[in-house]
């Protein structure tokens, strides 16, 4: 039993890290291509690290290419969404944990429904409703489109929260005199920040790495996103392809340390739902 246990593990170890290995080549690639120059990218046979690292296309990617104004368009939107979608999802949270009324369950249901439309069957109608309030080409018209996408499941995932913090404490805070509005941000609020820490980091994540929304929905160059600006950078007749790695390595970089200063937050709050579940 000891040997077939240990080379269970042994297996289990070995399939993890070739799946490590796929998924990280992609990115070793990324980063080693951008530190590279135009003529190198497309030498034969291909090097694995650059002859001569250059930090060129960084330069030309920031400088020239009206890539720290896309940059701060995806910042706006990004962080826009997130704070819209975990400040709405909170609240509508808290009124379905803690009330009852009618049709409850079945809005509930409709909110959990919603994620299974493909989000380009729905550009369309987003497309019509926001040129007939003049929101089209606009970042708030970005901003309200993606956070509707993502509320339903800020919804979901804080009101499980929710559901676990006493309601005797908010009666306990009611009597002391606290009103609704105040039990709910001083008392129910931090008792369920892993959860909203988590719901911010997937609304924002979600935001900052949209293509579809951003295309159908922004045509002015001065207004789109980031990864909206990185298809331009794709030539009729010729690709910069240091120029475009050099670009994604940055646009990676801010979900990469959002995760990083809020990994704590995220995996207690995942871990949570899942015992919660």
């Amino acid at each position: 039993m000891g040997i077939r246990r240990t080379s269970f593990w042994i297996f289990i170890y070995l399939a993890l890290l070739v799946m490590a290995i796929f998924n990280l080549i992609p990115f070793f690639w990324m980063v080693t291509s951008s530190f590279k120059s135009e003529g190198e990218v497309f030498s034969y046979p291909a090097t694995l690290f650059p002859n001569a690292p250059t930090v060129y296309a960084f330069s030309k990617i920031w400088f020239q290419e009206k890539f720290i104004k896309y940059f701060m368009n995806s910042l706006i939107v990004s962080i826009s969404t997130a704070a819209f979608s975990s400040m709405i999802g909170a609240f509508a949270a808290y009124g379905f944990s803690r009330f009852q009324f009618k049709g409850k369950t079945l809005l509930m249901t409709i909110f959990l429904s919603s994620q299974m439309i493909p989000g380009v069957l729905l550009v369309g109608p987003y497309f019509k409703m926001l040129s007939y309030v003049k929101l089209y080409n606009t970042l708030l018209g970005l901003i309200l489109s993606q956070t509707t996408i993502t509320l339903p499941f800020s919804i979901w995932m804080l009101k499980g929260y929710v559901d676990t913090v006493p309601v005797e404490i908010d009666q306990a805070a009611m009597v002391d005199g606290a009103s609704r509005t105040r039990t709910f941000l001083m008392v129910v609020l931090p008792g369920i920040l892993p959860g909203l820490v988590a719901t911010i980091i997937f609304a924002f994540l979600l935001s900052w790495g949209d293509l579809l929304w951003a295309l159908c929905l922004i045509s002015a160059k001065s207004k789109q996103t980031l990864t909206l600006g990185i298809t331009q950078l794709v030539g009729e007749f010729r690709t910069e392809w240091s120029t475009i790695m050099a670009a994604t390595v940055i646009a990676t970089m801010v979900p990469a340390v959002l995760y990083l200063l809020l990994q704590n937050f995220l995996i207690k709050g995942f871990t949570e739902a899942a015992v919660k579940g």
